[in-house]
């Protein structure tokens, strides 16, 4: 209806279209609630240093180095090493060296605030320096 105004002649038609619309709501939104649901992988699981090893490209011997020097989070309850999958996803992140890429947001209040006025030298001294006097 391209009309502003809706008379009472109008109504069945009105009321045809507005049935229509939320049944087609109600069949969408059926047919997101029987859409089966992607499970997500379980990380927090107990791999060996070799499947780490396989994991990061890091060689063996770098990363037997690296747990015994505590570097890598992992325990040894016994006579192996046991290390979650989990863990090593938030080593990882934490030791990178190129920083994560901002969002739009991040990047427009680092550029403002980059550009903020610096204030001069002069006023970074608390005391004035006073020049010895000639004598």
């Amino acid at each position: 209806m391209s009309k502003d105004q809706i008379t009472f002649n109008d109504l069945p038609q009105v009321i045809a279209e507005l049935r229509d619309e939320v049944s087609g709501m109600k069949a969408l939104l059926l047919n997101l609630q029987n859409r089966p649901t992607q499970q997500r992988e379980n990380r927090h699981r107990p791999v060996t240093p070799e499947q780490v090893a396989e994991y990061t490209n890091i060689p063996l011997a770098t990363i037997y180095q690296k747990l015994a020097n505590r570097e890598i989070p992992g325990s040894k309850p016994g006579k192996r090493w046991v290390i979650y999958l989990d863990e090593i996803d938030k080593w990882l992140e934490a030791n990178r060296k190129n920083p994560i890429p901002l969002t739009d947001e991040e990047q427009n209040a680092a550029i403002l605030a980059s550009h903020k006025r610096k204030p001069n030298k002069s006023s970074w001294q608390t005391d004035p320096i006073v020049e010895p006097s000639k004598k």
